[in-house]
């Protein structure tokens, strides 16, 4: 799997079946070479390769031991490529495919799924290269740890009868989990696309569980399961091995210490479950420090991209809750600010959800943290049985994004660390997009901070990716745009002094309810957003675009 590309380095994680010396050898320039390391009788590489040739896009080799892995011989597909930028980029577009939400089978529960836009992606890639985008952000339930197939099932039910503790029809250990990812990522198209289409990744929920870390009496509830230290030691450690690693550049590798432990260690087993126990620690209002910073940035030509947790770290101290602790949200602002010309923030969960919802989180909210236990209660109840935990659940992080936002969008001396252009006053960026998914449809809305402001800020929301929304969701879904039904909310709202907002939104696309892949194009002073949605017979066609720029 080819995970970053970085000037004239790139980054291929891959999973081994037995421990071996890994080589990568790229036709024209390049070379990188690792042994594996193992945790949990599984055996793992991250190899970093040098000296590329800047502008280039040339095919690569993967040896193990000697031996040729990838391509494997005679395959069907195009050879996997590198491709790097040129030596100035500045003047190039950035090109970035974005969506949500991907089960890794056809059929759930008995009922066959619309066609897989990744996969659709990947075969209209291979016919084209010149679609290939610079990146493909992948925005949270890459696996379903709680939702499973029929397969991954009849190994749990063998696994439970033998003794191991758990539900019959959700994962728990690392060891299961571990099918999950096989089980995903073994699509040969998918398994070709990662292959030459660097990527980036951060989780949602079900990569742990439905509701994962919603409020403070959740996490009381999960403690009391006797499976769930087990679950969410594996849960972790195996999203920092198969998920994050890779999206950590040459240099965060070396200056990572887990990772440095892990590649020194014999069997990393027992490193990674106490790391899994141990970033899982509650954040409050009184302890900031983040155990392990799951958020991370990059800049793709002229464009940043700050890719935020919204799951793990988060502050449930009622009253205080947060997105993110006081730590990683000043490390956020602080990467917000510098010199380029597009923001673009990957957020999980959408940031504009449709208004209505919005107000009924911000008035569950306030329920939920009641003074009268029978209406906290009811709060908590409505809040888990409906998914009420999106940005609109944690007021103060909500305000605080469109704060940033409309300070960045301004320019000037309160946006330290931008372009001085004429006259000494900061420039503002081209645009802000923030790209988001979980919610399984897709659309576009326009931020209004009340004035004409130099930066467009635009909610681009892309999911599933391959799932369904359930069909009687999908009119609520429609109608919680419809001003009458906003009115309505807002009035409900206001019962629990949930003030208006300080901005206004508006949807530009949408909704649309099949499975889709995003696509953002930055190129100059122009932003370009797309939507594309699978046909019966597995094709891309276009559902919504939008063009944006100051």
């Amino acid at each position: 799997m080819l995970r970053r590309v970085v000037g004239d380095r790139a980054t291929l994680w891959l999973e081994t079946s037995s421990p071996a010396e890994v080589r990568v050898e790229v036709d024209g320039a390049g070379a990188g070479s690792t042994r594996t390391f193992s945790a949990y009788g599984h055996h793992y590489a991250i190899v970093t390769v040098d000296d590329l040739a800047p502008g280039s896009a040339n095919p690569y080799r993967l040896f193990l031991d000697d031996r040729q892995a990838w391509p494997e011989q005679d395959s069907e597909y195009p050879p996997p490529v590198i491709r790097t930028r040129a030596a100035d980029d500045r003047e190039q577009p950035v090109d970035l495919i974005f969506g949500s939400c991907r089960k890794g089978t056809p059929q759930v529960s008995g009922r066959w799924l619309p066609p897989d836009a990744l996969d659709a992606f990947s075969r209209r890639l291979m016919t084209d290269p010149e679609t290939r985008p610079d990146l493909l952000v992948l925005l949270g339930d890459q696996v379903y740890a709680d939702e499973t197939s029929t397969k991954v099932r009849r190994f749990l039910k063998h696994r439970r009868r033998n003794g191991h503790e758990g539900p019959t029809d959700q994962v728990v250990s690392f060891e299961e989990y571990t099918k999950l990812y096989l089980e995903s990522w073994r699509d040969p198209e998918v398994r070709w696309l990662f292959s030459t289409v660097p990527s980036v990744m951060i989780f949602d929920d079900h990569e742990l569980i439905d509701d994962w870390n919603t409020s403070s009496s959740w996490r009381s509830d999960m403690a009391r399961e006797s499976w769930w230290r087990e679950r969410i030691s594996g849960g972790l450690a195996s999203y920092w091995i198969y998920q994050h690693l890779g999206n950590l550049s040459p240099d965060d590798l070396a200056a990572d210490p887990l990772f440095q432990k892990v590649t020194a260690a014999e069997d990393a087993t027992d490193l990674l479950r106490e790391f899994g126990l141990q970033v899982d620690e509650p954040e409050s209002a009184e302890n900031t420090d983040v155990p392990y910073q799951w958020s991370f940035a990059l800049d793709v030509g002229r464009t940043r991209l700050i890719v935020l947790d919204n799951r793990c770290n988060r502050v449930l101290t009622p009253g205080a809750r947060a997105m993110l602790p006081a730590a990683e949200w000043n490390w956020f602002v602080d990467r917000a600010h510098g010199d380029y010309d597009h923001l673009v923030v990957g957020s999980s969960l959408p940031w504009l959800m449709p208004p209505a919802i919005h107000y009924l989180e911000a008035w569950n909210e306030r329920m939920s943290e009641s003074h009268r236990p029978r209406a906290a209660a009811f709060g908590e109840k409505v809040r888990r049985t409906f998914d009420l935990e999106h940005w609109a659940a944690f007021s103060r992080s909500f305000a605080a994004l469109g704060e940033l936002f409309r300070r960045l969008g301004e320019g000037g001396p309160e946006a330290p660390g931008h372009r001085v252009g004429a006259g000494g006053a900061y420039r503002a960026p081209a645009s802000i997009s923030v790209l988001s998914g979980d919610v399984h449809h897709s659309y576009v809305a326009r931020a209004d901070f009340g004035h004409a402001m130099a930066t467009p800020v635009f909610q681009l929301t892309c999911s599933p990716i391959h799932n369904e929304v359930p069909l009687p969701l999908r009119p609520l879904m429609r109608v919680a745009w419809w001003p009458g039904v906003v009115q309505a909310v807002r009035g409900l709202a206001r019962t629990m002094s949930v003030h208006k907002p300080a901005l206004r939104w508006k949807k530009l696309a949408g909704p649309y309810f099949g499975n889709a892949v995003g696509t953002l194009r930055l190129d100059g002073q122009v932003a370009t957003a797309r939507i594309e949605g699978t046909t019966k017979d597995g094709t891309l066609h276009n559902v919504a675009g939008v063009d944006y720029h100051p």
